[in-house]
């Protein structure tokens, strides 16, 4: 398990942005990277009901509140953001799913 809150103590506003801009970069490149798997998700799904999944939805909801929770984090920030971030996902896949779809018939 990861242990979360290495929040460093800061005396100053450019010190909290600095961090937090260095965050960004590797939160920026981690969801660049799972943005590649939804790309994956609309390729192997042979059915567009199937990008949305409520079970799974939830159950990634629950599983990040738990780690926020379990790492001393907010879990009701940690869930919200994941669930913009899903919301986010879906869309972008069933575009995917379309695209890779173009010129198919059925």
């Amino acid at each position: 398990m990861i242990t979360a809150n290495k929040a460093q103590h800061c005396e100053t506003m450019a010190e909290v942005r600095s961090h937090i801009d260095a965050l960004d970069e590797r939160i920026t490149a981690l969801l660049v990277e799972r943005t590649g798997y939804m790309t994956q998700a609309a390729r192997i799904k042979q059915d567009a009901s199937k990008v949305h999944d409520q079970e799974r939805i939830e159950f990634i909801a629950a599983r990040v509140r738990r780690m926020a929770a379990e790492q001393g984090g907010q879990p009701e920030v940690v869930e919200a953001a994941y669930r913009a971030l899903m919301d986010a996902s879906i869309a972008f896949e069933r575009r995917e799913f379309a695209r890779l779809r173009q010129g198919e018939t059925v």
